[in-house]
C-alpha cells in the first residue's frame, strides 16, 4: 500500500463489467511529505475521492477484490481511503 495523490480522472465508455460503477483516477504516489515517487497510475476508487486529494492506495489484486466485492478482477490498484493528515514522528 502507498500514498497518492490524485492528478487526474480516465473516462472509458468501453470497459470489463468489473469496472461497472467504478471511477477510474489517475494517482501519483508520493512520500508522506507530499513530493512526487515514481510513475502516476491507474486505480479504482472505491471511496469517492476527487483530484487533488492525498489517498491511500493498495496496490494487490486479491485485496482489490475484497474492496470492490469483486471475485478475481481484473484490477490491480484501487483506492481504499481519503487521507486527512500524515504525522510523522521526530
Amino acid at each position: 500500500m502507498f500514498l497518492g495523490r490524485i492528478i487526474g480522472t480516465v473516462v472509458s465508455t468501453i470497459k470489463h463489467p468489473a469496472y461497472d460503477d467504478t471511477k477510474l483516477m489517475v494517482v501519483q504516489p508520493t512520500d508522506p511529505d507530499g513530493s512526487s515517487q515514481g510513475a502516476a497510475i491507474v486505480a479504482v476508487d472505491a471511496v469517492g475521492a476527487g483530484v487533488g486529494e492525498q489517498v491511500l492506495v493498495l496496490r494487490q489484486g486479491i485485496a482489490a477484490g475484497q474492496v470492490l466485492g469483486v471475485e478475481r478482477p481484473p484490477i490491480r490498484s484501487v483506492i481504499a481511503g481519503i487521507v486527512d493528515h500524515v504525522q510523522m514522528a521526530e
